[in-house]
């Protein structure tokens, strides 16, 4: 079966500035050479920080940022995802933007917003999952605060590689490495975590701890906590195989549905 190359993009943010950001990623990015990955993979609101400033931030489906994107994933011809503010018939949105070469995209809006910061008073909660079918492979995205919810993340045969993108604060780190593990292991798949680096604009600091872990929850990466750093780690297919067939838990799993 086929392998994915994964290029996780572990990265300080300018607070609230779109135009740097996207700067920025494009030199960070000068060291991945085209054809040599598959997905490149940014954080949480990648272009602006975790931000409540949606009125003041928010683009167009198509905008700056996301033309940006485009043209990344047509110089590197490899997918582009990464959240940013989108703004569609009046409501702001957390959304990832999944970016082909071609320009044709997907999104998944962040189901969970996160109620200590007051998320849900500035964005609309997405209510649905994306699980998008790439080189043989079915990929499932969720953003930074879906990750503690167990229920919404759960694999339910559908997908074989979870992304998870962030901007997950030093003080919780602990947590965000155990609940990647544990997601990875409860689902038998592989799962990938980026998370950013440095200070934003509130003073809330990140140390990022992006990682990638195979379906037994090991790691296989080699990305430093609290350093930019952008790394390329290939998934193999046949160690998900040989993990479902030797432990095949999802024979007895729960059958249920989500009710909105």
């Amino acid at each position: 079966m086929s392998t994915l190359r994964v290029t996780t993009v572990q990265a300080k943010l300018h607070w609230e500035n779109a135009a740097k950001n996207l700067k920025h990623f494009s030199s960070l990015l000068k060291s991945v050479k085209p054809n040599s990955t598959d997905v490149i993979i940014l954080p949480e609101m990648f272009s602006t920080g975790f931000s409540m400033s949606a009125k003041n931030l928010a683009e167009k489906t198509g905008g700056p940022s996301m033309q940006w994107m485009h043209k990344t994933a047509e110089e590197k011809n490899a997918v582009v995802c990464g959240s940013l503010i989108i703004e569609e018939a009046g409501r702001y949105f957390n959304r990832l933007i999944w970016m082909t070469p071609g320009g044709v995209h997907a999104h998944y809006d962040k189901r969970h917003l996160f109620r200590v910061a007051e998320e849900q008073n500035y964005y609309h909660s997405g209510e649905k999952k994306l699980i998008i079918l790439y080189k043989g492979w079915r990929i499932a995205p969720f953003i930074c605060y879906d990750l503690r919810f167990p229920v919404w993340m759960r694999n339910q045969r559908d997908y074989d590689c979870a992304i998870v993108v962030a901007n997950w604060p030093e003080k919780r780190s602990f947590a965000w490495k155990q609940l990647l593990i544990a997601r990875a292991i409860e689902n038998q798949s592989f799962l990938i975590g980026v998370n950013r680096v440095g200070k934003d604009g509130n003073n809330i600091t990140y140390t990022g701890d992006s990682v990638v872990l195979d379906p037994y929850g090991k790691k296989i990466s080699k990305t430093k906590a609290g350093v930019e750093q952008t790394e390329t780690i290939q998934l193999d297919f046949d160690t998900l195989e040989k993990a479902r067939h030797a432990f095949p838990v999802s024979n007895d799993a729960d059958i249920f549905t989500i009710k909105f």
